[in-house]
């Protein structure tokens, strides 16, 4: 192999072996926590940011009314950014609260952040979804518990409520693969799960100090994510807990979505790599160094692509070193298989695996324009209400 090309060979092999790793780490059950440190109910708050959601907004927050959880200790909180008045006169009719905000560049942090200045209420719990999440009637009840048992910082279990055609299906599966590898898998080796931005939950006070500090114009997740690891906080995955997300299912939102997301990835991960190296010497902080580490991996697709062309270009050509191309491209497509639940193997996710090829086209245009996200907040609008 090209002395040159070397280093871009180990880059592309770490990034598989880390992802065979943790998919086959996700193939066993997560331990369940038994210890209890509080008992009984706590008082949640349950944010729902929505910026220009009035398709859904109203059918979202009438489901997230619908919780087995004491209506006396858990609060809606919508919170309206540019919102049209019929939008806002309807959210009133129901019983939550509606907190109306405006920005000249419109964050979801920023909501969140001025939300938290007009609330006088107390709270144990802070949840936060997306405008589009619809939680499971029992969603509460288990994040209570994972409270009480010590859980300051719980991601839950996002699955799509949708699938409508290939790229909405596409978007479902690589969800799951996500919460395989990123959250249980990692939650089976003993590390942080990764949050995601919605359907996340926090203790109260922990949330507001944290979001103080934060006015990212998109990826807040991220920069939440890295902060609470450097301080050592522990990130629970709640396979059980399910919260119900809109996937995409249009090309345009696609490419929006996914180019604010690399953006926040690379902006976070160049930051963050020479502090999280430090970190991990002098504290051995491995979860926050593995976070660091993650932001700076290839997306999947990308990396799959950049794998399946290299192995069938060599393999044609017989350049040296096509057997080690063929080798990666076997065990990364291995891996994901690992981490895609049965319940895609279908003929319906065939179907949908023949946009790969479009959709890896899309990823590299994301990855092209991520600069455009770095000063516009990427809006990608949501559409169905079914659940």
């Amino acid at each position: 192999m090209n002395t040159y090309l070397l280093p871009i060979f180990i880059y592309l092999a770490f990034s598989v072996v880390y992802n065979l790793v943790f998919a086959v780490a996700s193939l066993f059950r997560i331990k369940k926590n038994n210890s209890s440190h509080l008992t009984g109910l706590n008082k949640i708050a349950v944010f729902i940011p929505a910026y220009k959601e009035d398709t859904i907004i109203v059918d979202t927050a009438n489901k997230a009314l619908a919780q087995y959880y004491p209506t006396d200790l858990y609060q809606v909180i919508v919170i309206a950014d540019s919102l049209k008045q019929e939008t806002l006169a309807d959210l009133r009719k129901l019983p939550i609260k509606v907190v109306e905000v405006s920005f000249e560049k419109s964050t979801k942090a920023r909501a969140i952040n001025k939300t938290y200045e007009t609330l006088k209420e107390y709270f144990d719990i802070t949840v936060v979804l997306d405008a589009d999440n619809v939680m499971e009637p029992d969603f509460l009840n288990k994040i209570n518990e994972a409270y009480n048992h010590g859980a300051n910082v719980m991601q839950g279990h996002r699955i799509a409520k949708n699938q409508q055609n290939g790229l909405s299906t596409l978007d479902a599966i690589s969800e799951e693969i996500n919460n395989n590898i990123y959250r249980k898998g990692h939650q089976n080796l003993g590390l942080s799960s990764a949050l995601i931005g919605s359907g996340m939950a926090f203790d109260y006070k922990l949330f507001k100090k944290e979001m103080s500090r934060i006015d990212a114009i998109g990826g807040f997740d991220k920069e939440l994510e890295l902060n609470l690891l450097k301080q050592k906080q522990k990130i629970v995955y709640l396979q059980d807990a399910f919260v119900y997300d809109e996937k995409v299912s249009e090309m345009k939102a696609f490419g929006n979505q996914r180019t604010r997301w690399i953006a926040a990835q690379i902006r976070y991960g160049m930051q963050s790599f020479g502090d999280a190296l430090i970190q991990l010497f002098k504290r051995g902080n491995v979860d926050y160094f593995d976070k660091s580490l993650q932001f700076l991996l290839p997306p999947r697709l990308i990396l799959l692509g950049i794998l399946v062309l290299t192995a069938i270009v060599t393999t044609v050509f017989q350049i040296a070193g096509w057997e080690l191309s063929l080798l990666l491209t076997t065990v990364y497509g291995t891996a994901l298989m690992l981490a895609v639940p049965r319940k895609f193997f279908n003929m319906n996710s065939l179907k949908a695996a023949m946009q790969l090829p479009r959709t890896f086209l899309l990823m590299l245009v994301a990855f092209g324009g991520y600069k455009k996200a770095k000063t516009n907040f990427l809006h990608t609008p949501h559409q169905t209400v079914q659940s």
